[in-house]
């Protein structure tokens, strides 16, 4: 799993019937001190409960499309929570 930034939203006027109910969200991957790292993404949001501006994690590849249970979706990039807050531990 990797943390990101929610950016914003994205509308397809025509996606895979398995993609209803989903939000498509643009987000932009983070490091541990919230550095941007690479470019943005575009990720289904199966829950849609993520916002802008919002800590989220996602999966990619294989993990993005069983991210509904019972079925496979055609998705590279899935958010699967919020980011309350974290902790590092340093030794």
């Amino acid at each position: 799993m990797d943390m990101g930034i929610v950016l914003g939203t994205m509308t397809a006027t025509r996606k895979d019937p398995s993609l209803q109910g989903t939000r498509l969200l643009i987000i932009q991957p983070v490091d541990e001190q919230l550095q941007e790292r690479g470019g943005p993404l575009v990720a289904v949001d199966v829950q849609t409960a993520a916002g802008y501006g919002e800590l989220i994690f996602y999966v990619t590849g294989g993990d993005a499309a069983i991210v509904i249970p019972g079925r496979q979706i055609p998705a590279d990039v899935a958010v699967v929570g919020l980011i309350d807050s974290f902790t590092l531990a340093r030794g």
